[in-house]
C-alpha cells in the first residue's frame, strides 16, 4: 500500500510541475495579448466563450462548474499581470455582492467596499474603479428598484451577469454554548430565513441591521448573540457556523449585474436588457412586445417601475435573449424605436457562465 500511495503521490507531483509550466506559459500568451490591445484588457464576451468551451469539453471527474472557476481563477491572474482590475461592490467587506464580484472577476480583481448602490454607480462614473457589482434582482424578494433606476439615469452599460446562490448560515462567537437570546442580520436575510426562525429560534429577538456583515461583527462581539449571514462574513469576523443553508428556499438566487464603461461584444450566447415607455394609446403595450414576437426574439425578464415623468406612468424594463448586433434583435430593436414613447438600451452581455 506505501509503494502504491508513493508512486500515485509521484505522479501527482509530476503533473504539478508540468502544470505550473503550462499556465505560466498560458500568462506569457495572455501578456502578449495584452500588449496588443487597444482599450480595455478585460473583454467579458471572450471570458465568457473560454469558460463555456471549458465546461462543455470537461471530461470528469470533476465537475464542469469546478473546472470553470479553477480557469476563472487562473485567467483572473494573467488578467492582473496586465492591469489589476478594481471593482466597486455593495459594502462592507464580506457581503455577497463581494462574493458576486469575486465569483465574476476571481481574487486577483480589487474588490472595493462602497455605503450604497448609488456609489457604486459613482466610481465607476468617476472613473475610480474599472467596474462595477449591483444586484438587480433576487428570486425570493424580487427586483431592486434602486437599481433599475440608476441604470435608467447612468451612461453606464451593462457588460455582464452573476448568479449567486445564496446561502445563509447562523453564526456565533467561538465558544458560545448557551442558546442565543437575540439574531442580528438584515431585513432581506431575515425574511428569507423566516420559517426555520420560527422553528428553531422561536421567540429569540431579532434586530435587524444596515447589513449582514454589521450582523456578523456584533455577534463577535457578544456571546449571547447570533448573525444570520454569509459565508464570507463568518470569515471576516472568525465566527463558528452553528447551522447552514437556513434560508427557507433552497434555491434562493440573486442576480447582479456587472457595469462598466463599454459594451460587451457578441459571445454567442448573450443577453440584451433595455428599458422603454409606451405611448398614450390603446393598445400600446402590445404594441411593444408584438416586434419581438414577430423577430422570434425571446423574453426573459419583463419589469415595471414608475417613471418619474408623471403620475401613473410606468417604465419597463425588458431583458431579452441575444445579443444587440444580432441581426432578429437589431431588427425587433428598430421596430421597438418607431413605437416606444422612449427606449434605451443599457447593454448587451454574455449570458452568466458560472
Amino acid at each position: 500500500m506505501d509503494n502504491e500511495l508513493s508512486q500515485h503521490r509521484a505522479s501527482i507531483d509530476a503533473i504539478d510541475d508540468e502544470m505550473l509550466k503550462l499556465v505560466n506559459r498560458r500568462a506569457e500568451h495572455a501578456q502578449a495579448i495584452g500588449a496588443l490591445k487597444n482599450g480595455s484588457v478585460y473583454r467579458p464576451e471572450r471570458e465568457a466563450q473560454v469558460l463555456r468551451r471549458i465546461k462543455e469539453s470537461n471530461p470528469g471527474p470533476l465537475s464542469g462548474e469546478t473546472v470553470a472557476r479553477l480557469f476563472r481563477e487562473i485567467m483572473s491572474a494573467c488578467l492582473a499581470l496586465e492591469k489589476p482590475l478594481s471593482v466597486a461592490f455593495l459594502g462592507p467587506q464580506g457581503t455577497f455582492s463581494q462574493a458576486a464580484a469575486i465569483k465574476h472577476f476571481g481574487h486577483a480583481a480589487q474588490t472595493l467596499p462602497s455605503a450604497s448602490i448609488d456609489e457604486v454607480f459613482r466610481a465607476v462614473e468617476a472613473g475610480n474603479a474599472d467596474y462595477g457589482v449591483v444586484p438587480v434582482e433576487n428570486s425570493t424578494g424580487g427586483a431592486v428598484g434602486t437599481t433599475l433606476d440608476l441604470l435608467l439615469a447612468t451612461p453606464l452599460k451593462i457588460c455582464g451577469e452573476v448568479d449567486l446562490r445564496v446561502h445563509q448560515f447562523l453564526l456565533r462567537k467561538p465558544g458560545a454554548l448557551a442558546k442565543p437570546v437575540k439574531v442580528y442580520s438584515h431585513a432581506q436575510s431575515f425574511a428569507q430565513c423566516h420559517e426555520w426562525l420560527n422553528q428553531n429560534l422561536p421567540g429569540v429577538e431579532r434586530i435587524v441591521t444596515v447589513s449582514n456583515t454589521e450582523a456578523a461583527r456584533l455577534a463577535a462581539e457578544d456571546e449571547t448573540a447570533a448573525a444570520i449571514a454569509g459565508e464570507m462574513a463568518a470569515e471576516c469576523y472568525g465566527l463558528d457556523k452553528s447551522a447552514q443553508n437556513i434560508e427557507d428556499k433552497p434555491n434562493n438566487t440573486t442576480r447582479f449585474l456587472v457595469i462598466g464603461t463599454h459594451d460587451a461584444a457578441r459571445s454567442g450566447r448573450d443577453k440584451t436588457s433595455l428599458v422603454l415607455s409606451a405611448k398614450n394609446c390603446p393598445g400600446a403595450v402590445y404594441q411593444l412586445l408584438a416586434p419581438l414576437a414577430r423577430h422570434g426574439v425571446g423574453m426573459t425578464k419583463l419589469e415595471s417601475r414608475p417613471s418619474n415623468a408623471g403620475l401613473w406612468e410606468y417604465m419597463f424594463y425588458l431583458d431579452l435573449e441575444g445579443h444587440q448586433q444580432d441581426d432578429k434583435v437589431a431588427q425587433a430593436l428598430t421596430e421597438l424605436a418607431d413605437k416606444a414613447a422612449f427606449l434605451k438600451i443599457l447593454g448587451s452581455y454574455p449570458v452568466a457562465v458560472l
